[in-house]
Order: C-alpha cells, then structure tokens, then sequence
C-alpha cells in the first residue's frame, strides 16, 4: 500500500512543504519540495494573521511544487505552545488524556476551555499514590491552532493533523542520534528545543528567540537594510580571530545579541542536567538557518563542554528526483520532513 503525506512548514517568511511517499517495507521516499516567500506580517511567531494571504501562498505552494497529495501535517512551536513534566496515574491513553482538563489547570497559563491539551506518555513509574505514567503535557491555545488549519482548510487541504515541531524534529533529526542528545532549531523568530533518550523524547522547550532577533539588531544599529544584513550574518557570523576594522561594529552586535541566545541555551541543558539523575546530554544537533552562522556551534560546544553537530535529516529517507536539491542544504527541510515522518507509517 503506497500513501503521500505533506508536511508543512509555516514560518514568519516562508511556507516550506515536503511530499513523503511511504511504501509498505520499504524507506520512505521525499517526492518533492519546495517552499515559496510570505507577505511581512501574514504570519507572526508561526501563528497565523492573515488566513486569506497564507491561503493564497498555499494554493501557489501546491501549483509550483506540484504536491499529488492534499492530505497535510501542520507544526506548532511557539510562545502560545507549551511542553512540562507530568505524572498520572496509570490508564489507557485516551482515559489519561479525557482526564487531563481536570488536572493540569495550574500548569497553563490560559484557561483549560482556551486550551488545546495532549498527554505524550514516556515511562511507567510508581507515586506515592500507586502505579502512574509519567510524560510530557503539551497544551497549545486553541485560538492559534485554529488559525494555521483554517488557512489549510480555505486553500483546499486537508490538515489531518496538528503535530508539536520539537516532536517532528527528534524523527527527522533526533532518530540519528544515540545516547541522550539535544535537538535544537533555530527558526527566525523561534528556536525549538527536544532532548531524548534512547530516541524517546524527554523534555521540551520552545524559546521565543531565534535568528531574526540579530537580522533586526544588525538593520537598526547599523542603518543597513534586510538583505545586507543576511549577508552579514552569514558571511562573518561569530568571527574569531582578527577583525576587519570596517567588521567590527557587525561583529560586536552580531556577540552581544547572540549571546543572549546561546547561554538560554546552555541554561537549558543544565536544567535538564540538574533534574534528572544520572541523565547528562551527550550530544547536539542544531539545525535552522542561524544554526549554520560561522562560528555559532563552535562557541557552543565551548560553552558546553558537548559535542555540537549540524543537523543531516535526509539519512533514513529516499530523495526522489524532484526533491535532488535538498541535498545541498537538508536543514532547513527538517521539520517539514519529520511532520510527515510522523503519518508516513
């Protein structure tokens, strides 16, 4: 039995779209991407704004990339979704999951009837009440959800579901992994973070930072404009070494914002680190456009004391030879991959 699956992608500046065709027994195949450019302000921190321009993008995604399938997987990742700890008591998935709006009121920030709830079990444990499961909640508001399926719905998709990114990210890029180890993505606005054992995701954290945080830094304190700016970021990144005196002003802005980023996520594996026992991560994989800036795994593998690695999310899969191009530049694929990755079977 052979099936298509799309995977979507939907960033603040582009929609990124990868078709896996997946055949009983044998490696999934990417038939095709592409991906095409967003209007400023249509998306906003992954969240929909405007349903009718992204529609209108959707429809162009399709006709250029010439998707057979209709049938979409959709990413949540932001600041309006969130992932924690949790222990129930031991039950059947759905009598967990029926149970949780009485449970969890006191760990979201929203209201239960405002929230969109999951239960993501990981291991079978004894409490002080008796036998439970523990996992991770994930609750997302609904409002936002509703807004990126009805953009799919009014360009003539069908979402068939809704899956959290960082889960997306540990099949596309985390499977390649062994030991505990660190999935991080490092999106424009967002930068997604999953840690898994064994392959089996133990933690999750979304950070409301992400590459664009610089682009802006470098547009304003330095009076160039978007594209100069890229080309900045990507061309002199965290420098080491002498400077270019006519580079040191980029270079100066470039660490100070930068920074900010990288010890949120240094904060982040030693929390990790300090509350679970005899669990320390082994390894990083950084995948997202600011992720391949000079310099950037470098400083955080000093920072860490880790061994930091980009992201190769194409290793379990086919590449068809619409979808040749990947190859060059994998890592800006991963997620739509790993959203597809995830109904493929």
């Amino acid at each position: 039995m052979t099936t298509r699956i799309v995977g979507l992608d939907i960033g603040n500046e582009v929609l990124r779209g990868i078709e896996l065709e997946y055949v009983a027994r044998k490696r999934p195949v990417v038939q095709r991407y592409h991906e095409v450019a967003l209007p400023e302000g249509a998306v906003r921190n992954g969240e929909v704004i405007e349903e009718n321009t992204v529609a209108t993008a959707l429809k162009r995604l399709w006709a250029e990339g010439k998707f057979r399938s209709r049938d979409v997987v959709i990413g949540l990742g932001n600041q309006k979704v969130l992932a924690r700890d949790l222990v129930v008591p031991r039950g059947s998935i759905d009598a967990i999951r029926e149970a949780l709006p009485f449970q969890v009121q006191d760990l979201i920030p929203v209201p239960v009837a405002e929230a969109l709830l999951d239960f993501y079990p990981i291991a079978e444990v004894n409490s002080e009440t008796g036998p439970a499961v523990s996992g991770l909640l994930v609750a997302a508001v609904k409002a936002s959800v509703f807004a990126n399926v009805n953009a799919v719905r009014k360009a003539g998709l069908w979402p068939v579901d809704v899956d959290l990114i960082p889960f997306a990210l540990q099949r596309s890029i985390g499977a390649n992994t062994s030991g505990t180890a660190a999935v991080i993505d490092i999106g424009a606005t967002t930068t997604n973070i999953v840690i898994s054992t064994g392959g089996v995701p133990q933690f999750v954290r979304i950070i409301p930072a992400g590459g664009d945080d610089l682009t802006r830094a470098l547009i304003s304190r330095l009076g160039i404009d978007r594209e100069l700016a890229e080309q900045v970021k990507a061309g002199i990144g965290m420098a080491s070494g002498s400077v270019l005196p006519e580079n040191r002003p980029a270079v100066e802005v470039i660490y100070e914002v930068t920074r900010e980023l990288l010890n949120s996520l240094r904060n982040t594996l030693n929390y990790f680190a300090n509350t679970r026992e005899n669990r320390q991560v082994e390894q990083v994989v950084l995948s997202g456009g600011a992720a391949r800036m000079p310099g950037f795994a470098e400083t955080l593998a000093s920072m860490t004391s880790m061994i930091v690695t980009i992201a190769e999310p194409f290793s379990k899969v086919e590449l068809g030879k619409d979808a040749k191009q990947l190859a060059g530049s994998p890592a800006r694929a991963a997620v739509a991959l790993g959203l597809a990755l995830g109904r493929a079977a």
